[in-house]
């Protein structure tokens, strides 16, 4: 498959990767040329656009419904977009406490399949849970095809299907986008990323 990251930072150099030594072609895309990095091509974001059958957003979340939506998004039509991201300010406030950039992406981006995952653990657990103890991660959105387009990139990351909820709709998304204030309190007591947060029912 062809993953097509929009952004170049962290996040996009650590999934991409992963998901390239998974076996599959990942392009990272950028707002300005730059060179390649840690063995990944990397392009312009219109470039990402064309190129991926699976879209992942890892631009700042803050800002990115407003880099999106500035593209000529015609390309992404009928396409599934991955939304990795968590959209707070700079003091860690979120950017839409009533809802998720999930939602604002789905609602700007009609002719796209959003879907709302990874962005409950540290990008390192994400790309590899075996680095920290049983987790769940969740996925939001609309298009049951597009989740399980999903399902099957988490798995080539090394998520198994007993960590994996699927919360239903869009409108879900911001249950785990909320969640990263809970991260950042636990973070401060355990003085470490690597932890997960784990869902269980007897």
């Amino acid at each position: 498959m062809k993953i097509g990251i929009l952004g170049t930072g962290k996040v996009a150099h650590v999934l991409g990767g992963a998901w390239q030594q998974a076996g599959h072609e990942v392009l990272l895309g950028g707002r300005t040329p730059s060179a390649a990095d840690s063995g990944l091509e990397v392009g312009l974001l219109k470039d990402v656009l064309a190129f991926g059958d699976v879209i992942v957003n890892a631009i700042t979340g803050a800002a990115a419904l407003e880099a999106i939506t500035a593209l000529d998004v015609s390309a992404m039509a009928g396409k599934t977009l991955l939304d990795v991201t968590n959209a707070v300010s700079a003091t860690g406030e979120l950017v839409y406490p009533n809802s998720s950039l999930a939602e604002h992406l789905q609602a700007a981006l009609p002719d796209v399949h959003v879907v709302k995952s990874l962005n409950t653990a540290a990008i390192e657990v994400q790309a590899d849970p075996s680095l920290a103890g049983p987790g769940t991660l969740f996925v939001s959105g609309d298009d049951a095809d597009a989740k399980q387009q999903v399902v099957g990139l988490l798995h080539d990351l090394g998520w198994t299907d007993d960590g994996i909820l699927d919360l239903g709709g869009v409108q879900t998304a911001r249950g785990p986008e909320h969640y990263i204030v809970l991260f950042f309190l636990a973070i401060g007591v355990l003085k470490s990323p690597f932890f997960n947060l784990r869902i269980s029912q007897k």
